[in-house]
């Protein structure tokens, strides 16, 4: 039975971009391990757009940009109601473009389509009422996550920051000087660069993100009771907007997920949703993993759980991270040196045990 660290050595050796050669080893490596253990697998390929995963978070950090430069140009020039129609346009159409793209962008819009395959796993029933998924492919950005994700909630905060000094400016209950737009103009510079250079490559071999999250699920395979039933989901194209996920989940009767995505050496492991609070799953889980850590995902971090959320099922993430780690993800640095498996064999032999519990 291989260890959480063969199974890493197996999946991170190189970067796996989604439809990938690498990507297509490493699932090869997957399939073997779960039909081993007597799992029914078969791969279901899909079609998508990599559009929203390439491009769209790069325009978001160049358009916020402009849009606050564009108000504070405004501002200066004494126009703040102006200013505040253009901001709380540009905020509310950006919001409706976004969930357009998340949730059918991905899968409809007709340029730089791809195909790619999600490797699908039941054992003792058909139609599992519990799924364990976790993301195959890798990626690279010349940022790392835990910048994307601060730039994108700064640029929000700036957005904030600009309606109340127009609305303040324009309603004249309290002076306002007009040098804040200046600052405000220079500096959501730092957090647009921020967006906008988080462009995709594959220069990751992305151990933590995500082959962390499949070694568990391989180890959890390894761990459960021979007789519990369940069913394991790897998706790819994780890294370009959810689109494993949302081309699975589309026609589905909704399920109860555990989504396993980045499971460090170190670190509180956190129990993650989003939308409306799973209670009762949140609950298992967190009790299974020994009084983990339970919130909402943060803005700017994007997991194959929110596509499940958003098609009506009940799906917590499952992560263990310091802020090295988040340093570390879409990074090269990402790699196997920086990890052990201590914590893939702590997640996995705890979820096992929680399935032997529910038995």
């Amino acid at each position: 039975m291989p260890s959480a660290r063969e199974h890493l050595e197996r999946l991170a050796a190189r970067p796996r971009p989604a439809g990938s050669a690498a990507e297509a080893e490493a699932r090869a490596w997957c399939a073997g391990q779960l039909a081993a253990h007597g799992f029914s697998v078969s791969e279901s390929p899909f079609e998508y757009s990599a559009v929203p995963g390439r491009v769209a978070t790069p325009v978001l950090g160049v358009a916020g940009t402009l849009v606050l430069w564009a108000a504070a140009y405004l501002g200066w020039h004494h126009r703040p109601a102006t200013a505040l129609v253009v901001l709380v346009a540009a905020s509310l159409g950006t919001a409706a473009l976004v969930r357009w793209l998340a949730r059918w962008g991905v899968q409809r819009l007709p340029w730089r389509r791809a195909v790619s395959v999600n490797l699908v796993a039941t054992r003792h029933v058909a139609q599992p009422g519990l799924w364990f998924v976790a993301h195959l492919d890798s990626k690279s950005q010349p940022v790392p996550i835990q910048t994307r994700a601060a730039g994108i909630v700064l640029l929000i905060a700036f957005v904030v920051v600009a309606m109340v000094i127009a609305l303040v400016q324009w309603v004249g209950v309290l002076p306002v000087d007009v040098r804040l737009w200046s600052w405000l103009a220079d500096l959501c510079v730092i957090p647009g660069f921020a967006v906008a250079a988080s462009v995709v490559g594959a220069t990751s071999p992305g151990a933590v993100d995500n082959a962390s999250g499949v070694a568990s699920l391989l180890r959890l395979v390894e761990l459960a009771p021979v007789g519990a039933g369940f069913g394991v989901l790897i998706t790819s194209a994780e890294e370009l907007g959810l689109a494993g996920a949302r081309a699975w989940v589309a026609g589905r009767a909704p399920a109860d997920v555990v989504n396993v995505d980045s499971i460090d050496d170190d670190g509180r492991v956190r129990v993650m949703y989003t939308g409306r609070r799973p209670h009762a799953l949140v609950a298992t889980v967190t009790r299974a993993l020994g009084g983990a850590r339970a919130g909402r995902l943060l803005p700017g971090v994007l997991v194959d759980g929110i596509a499940f959320a958003d098609a009506g099922w009940t799906a917590v993430t499952v992560s263990r991270a310091t802020r090295d780690t988040l340093a570390r993800i879409h990074t090269p640095r990402d790699a196997l040196r920086e990890l052990s498996g201590a914590g893939v064999e702590l997640v996995a032999g705890r979820l096992a045990a929680m399935l032997g519990a529910e038995d």
